[in-house]
């Protein structure tokens, strides 16, 4: 296969990240991607992404940024001028199956091999659903009613599905490049590991310093956790663990981190990177404490044999605000108790 022929299609740092680790792994038959960042608006993640894609660029991949969401014509810009290399490329690789964006990219394409690399936890989610014949919807909203717009979008999420379900004699191949936990991945699809081993080949081992490190979450800003209730949690948890750190969330709102610097003493740190790479560049806690999210599948990973000890605090259904959904609730703990070589605190 041509190298020219793999088109990629990111929204978020961390699926960049997994883009290289995915090229890493697959050797000569990854080659030189095309990469196409789906810009988001938040400047945080914009911020992140430009760095990780200048990484990108060292390791020889064509990036093209798309600012998809700058005002209402953008999407039909960005669509028109991605139809041409969608219809011309031989492989899709995608970080984001629930995206509409990349739903709908995926009704354009003639790709026979679709890859779907990490986008975080969610790829547990995307795995049970496409094994399940659901409709592709994200955990904190799966259980509820679907919304008008979900309604309305249906027909092009159920041909995406379909576009991402393997075909027999080889008219269509999807994989599956991971370090999440997946159980019942349907027939046909094949399963690669993702051990991190592009960012601990150009990054480490870091300085660890004495104290602990806390990694924060997004799950307020999803509207899942109670933020009162949260900042006691994190007070709490530093306290009890001398934590001195606090790593953001991506997503987490300034408003929310002032309240957090001031009523816990912490100092708030915003990463310039994916929180693998920063702590594999160090210097970083010799302990992690962090809420049930991706990092604590990933960073026991990314920081192996580095003397790091990663904990998972669990969310107590108190913190929970009103409506969220009991699917919600047990993929939070699963996302806890699947967590390999992390102790809960």
């Amino acid at each position: 296969m041509s190298s020219s022929g793999t088109l990629c299609f990111v929204e978020s740092p961390v699926q960049l990240l997994n883009v290289l680790e995915w090229a890493h792994s697959d050797g000569p038959a990854g080659g030189h991607a095309t990469v196409v960042v789906l810009s988001p608006t938040d400047p945080m993640t914009r911020g992140q992404l430009r760095r990780v894609a200048e990484l990108a660029r060292e390791e020889g991949h064509t990036v093209r940024w798309e600012e998809a969401r700058g005002g209402a014509a953008a999407p039909f810009q960005t669509i028109g001028g991605l139809a041409g290399p969608l219809r011309a490329a031989d492989r899709i690789v995608l970080g984001d199956p629930f995206s509409r964006y990349v739903q709908l990219l995926l009704t354009i394409t003639r790709a026979r091999d679709l890859v779907v690399v990490d986008d975080g936890t969610a790829t547990m989610e995307f795995v049970s659903q496409l094994a399940g014949g659901e409709r592709l919807v994200r955990w904190h909203r799966r259980g509820g009613r679907p919304a008008p717009r979900d309604l309305v979008f249906g027909p092009v999420a159920s041909a995406a599905r379909r576009r991402l379900t393997p075909r027999a004699g080889g008219r269509r191949s999807v994989s599956l490049f991971t370090s999440m936990p997946v159980e019942g991945v349907p027939e046909g699809v094949t399963v690669t590991e993702n051990t991190y081993a592009w960012t601990r080949a150009r990054f480490g081992p870091p300085r660890l310093t004495r104290g602990a490190d806390l990694v924060g979450t997004s799950l307020v800003e999803t509207g899942v956790v109670d933020l009162d209730r949260y900042l006691v949690a994190v007070r709490e948890l530093a306290a009890a663990h001398g934590a001195t750190r606090y790593f953001a969330h991506r997503r987490e709102s300034a408003d929310k981190l002032h309240r957090l610097a001031v009523e816990t003493g912490l100092e708030v740190v915003r990463p310039d990177l994916p929180l693998e790479l920063i702590a594999r560049r160090g210097p970083i806690g010799r302990t992690i404490l962090s809420f049930p999210s991706t990092v604590v599948h990933t960073l026991p990973i990314a920081l192996e044999g580095t003397g790091v000890k990663v904990a998972v605090c669990e969310i107590d259904p108190a913190w929970l605000t009103a409506g969220v959904s009991a699917h919600a609730q047990g993929f939070l703990a699963g996302i806890a108790d699947s967590a390999r070589d992390v102790r809960t605190v």
